[in-house]
């Protein structure tokens, strides 16, 4: 059989590994405070509002924060808040 006959196989391997909430959630926050934003208020208001105006495109931080839900970001917001705070697990 003739090598023109046979199937290639060409596989695709991403350059970039899939960033974390955390590794978005920091990036857009030094983001802003490059950009001299108030990062609290900014980070809060895209997530509230799904709006991406909120996040400036400085050091790609617009287009990483939408590579993520909203829902995955909170999740990681409150996971971290909750496993660097006493919780009581009584109430």
């Amino acid at each position: 059989m003739d090598s023109m006959d046979k199937t290639v196989k060409f596989n695709v391997k991403g350059d970039e590994k899939e960033a974390s909430p955390e590794e978005i959630l920091l990036a857009v926050y030094n983001a802003l405070v490059e950009k001299e934003y108030h990062p609290i208020n900014q980070i809060v208001g895209y997530l509230l509002s799904g709006d991406p105006a909120y996040i400036p495109r400085h050091n790609n931080a617009r287009s990483l924060v939408r590579r993520k839900e909203r829902d995955e970001l909170i999740e990681e917001l409150v996971r971290f808040y909750l496993a660097n705070h006493q919780v009581d697990n009584a109430k």
